[in-house]
């Protein structure tokens, strides 16, 4: 089995994340990052051990190099990875895929006309607890679905946003609490109730002075009859896990901070796992482990290895974008509006 190269291009917390994940990999290997600030570049060669290229010509032309991670800010991943599709590498993107329908879709077609795999960091798909929701729910036990709530209730500090240049910005970050924080919750809830019919939002700025939301809400109605309640924060002290809620006709399921608290399938016995919340980002955005990264990596891995399809790819990382934009506009337009939705 051939051992793959990566390059990761950004050097920030996120970085170190991916790092620890890749490390644990047979037939990987990081060969390098890139900065496009020189002195930035220089300081991150020392705190991570490895090469770090300013010019991104030469770190793209590195000899062995397959894969390339984008780990920029949300608002800066379209064009190093448009660079990396271009030339021949397939391509890891950290969520959000990016910060609008336009420029997610300039990347996913870049992938697909150059012939490389376009991966999207949705890393809590691969959570034990998640993926025993997501097969019994494929398996009908809990009948028909009849609603999906998702509720993203976190706290920031002040100093999360006047400490850094993009986060809570509409250029850099796209928004606030729905597509920085919310994003990964909102997926998985996607990837259980199916396809969005309808949404109606609402966003504000309530607490901290940004350009996104530090505070919302919607209200979901799925393609199968199914409705769903969302909200999203960073402005809820103390913060509280993520919690993810599956109701169906034959019962209903519970996940806080990725572990199942609640199970109840009419008939059988209760499954729950011990209710443990350190891995949740509620009030601390470095909480997070990197097994989950590792995981997603491994199964990315193998889908090359293998030449099978991946499972997050560009198609599955638009769709949460998708709904997130509609939120926005439809707290704009204080209506209802429906899918397929097209940013205007």
């Amino acid at each position: 089995m051939k051992d793959l190269g990566i390059g990761i291009i950004g050097t920030g917390s996120i970085t170190g994340k991916h790092l620890e994940a890749i490390a644990t990999l047979d037939h990987a290997k990081v060969l390098a990052l890139h900065n496009p600030k020189l002195e930035s570049a220089q300081k991150a060669a020392v705190t991570f051990g490895l090469p770090v290229y300013s010019d991104l010509e030469e770190f793209l032309a590195l000899p062995g190099l397959d894969i390339v991670c984008v780990c920029t800010p949300s608002g800066l991943h379209l064009e190093p990875a448009l660079a990396a599709a271009r030339a021949g590498k397939h391509v890891v993107v950290e969520k959000p895929l990016e910060i609008n329908l336009s420029r997610v879709d300039q990347l996913v077609s870049a992938c697909e006309d150059n012939g490389v795999r376009l991966e999207v960091i949705f890393q809590n798909r691969f959570s034990p607890d998640y993926l025993k929701l997501k097969e019994a729910v494929e398996r009908g036990e809990f009948g028909r679905l009849l609603m999906g709530n998702a509720y993203i209730n976190w706290f920031r500090t002040p100093e999360y946003y006047s400490q850094s240049i993009w986060k809570g910005t509409l250029e850099g970050d796209g928004g606030g609490a729905f597509i920085n924080q919310g994003i990964h919750t909102l997926d998985l809830l996607l990837d259980i109730m199916g396809d969005v019919k309808s949404v109606f939002g609402k966003v504000k700025t309530a607490l901290y002075p940004i350009e996104g939301e530090d505070l919302g809400a919607a209200m979901v109605t799925f393609k199968n009859g199914a409705i769903g309640n969302i909200t999203a924060a960073t402005s809820l002290y103390p913060g509280y896990p993520e919690r993810l809620e599956i109701y169906g006709t034959e019962g209903s399921a519970i996940l806080e901070a990725g572990k199942i608290v609640a199970w109840n399938i009419k008939g059988k016995e209760s499954l729950v796992s011990s209710k443990d919340t350190s891995s949740s980002g509620a009030s601390d955005p470095t909480a997070i482990g990197s097994e989950l990264h590792a995981a997603q990596w491994s199964r990315f891995l193998e889908a090359i290895q293998n030449d099978s399809p991946n499972l997050v790819n560009g198609k599955e990382g638009r769709k949460s974008v998708e709904l997130i934009r509609a939120i926005y506009k439809s707290s704009e337009l204080n209506q209802e509006l429906f899918f397929p939705f097209e940013d205007s």
